[in-house]
């Protein structure tokens, strides 16, 4: 599974955002879909993660409550609906998945995941 995640640009604090994680199979259906992020001179961190049938969500909770992670299997997509945006959340965002049938709490860490795309920046100004 190829993955490709856009939408990222520069947005004022407080404003929104809208990624996207697009996968190249179908089975993408099976898999579970976390994103991460990375900040400049920091470890990428965990942000969130939906399961394979999307009924199934959890989020770090520096962005819990303003971070919404959706899906649509028929497109091959997972969106990560960002908004109240502040400026810590500037990183390098990238989405990953995996085969399984595991939910949240077990998917929070990288080595969850098998399958990584190239991230999109994502700058918030103060």
């Amino acid at each position: 599974v190829q993955l490709q995640a856009s939408g990222g640009g520069l947005v004022r604090a407080g404003g929104s955002l809208r990624l996207s994680c697009v996968a190249s199979r179908r089975a993408f259906s099976e898999h579970a879909v976390g994103w991460f992020r990375q900040a400049p001179g920091k470890e990428r961190e965990f942000v969130g993660t939906i399961s394979r049938n999307g009924k199934n969500t959890a989020y770090a909770d520096s962005v819990k409550g303003r971070f919404t992670i959706s899906r649509d299997n028929a497109k091959n997509t997972v969106y990560l609906q960002m908004t109240s945006l502040k400026p810590e959340d500037t990183a390098v965002y990238s989405c990953a998945s995996t085969r399984t049938i595991l939910t949240a709490p077990h998917l929070t860490r990288e080595y969850d995941y098998n399958y990584w795309g190239q991230g999109t920046l994502v700058t918030v100004s103060s």
